[in-house]
């Protein structure tokens, strides 16, 4: 399935247009191809941080609402056993 793309138009410093165009030289690409890559990288990077703040806004919820949760020396010693033979199972939340 064909994605319609639309265009649109940046405006970018002389120094960044320059860097720009010695990057997509030396790597055999557009300039172009090199912005819509970089454009949708960072679009992937800010999704993942709103789902994580929205994950970490739900957890504070959780906790406020019902006060389970496991402290930092629960959580470390079991971090601690991590790739090792004697890997624990994670703490259980608690009130």
């Amino acid at each position: 399935m064909a994605t319609t793309t639309v265009p649109m138009s940046i405006r970018l410093d002389v120094n960044a247009r320059e860097k720009l165009k010695i990057i997509a030289l030396r790597q055999k690409r557009s300039a172009h191809a090199l912005a819509t890559e970089a454009i949708n990288q960072l679009i992937e990077q800010k999704e993942r941080e709103y789902a994580w703040q929205q994950s970490c806004d739900n957890a504070i919820k959780h906790f406020d609402e019902t006060g389970l949760h496991a402290t930092q020396d629960e959580v470390m010693a079991w971090m601690d056993t991590w790739g090792t033979d004697k890997e624990l199972p994670p703490p259980v939340c608690h009130p």
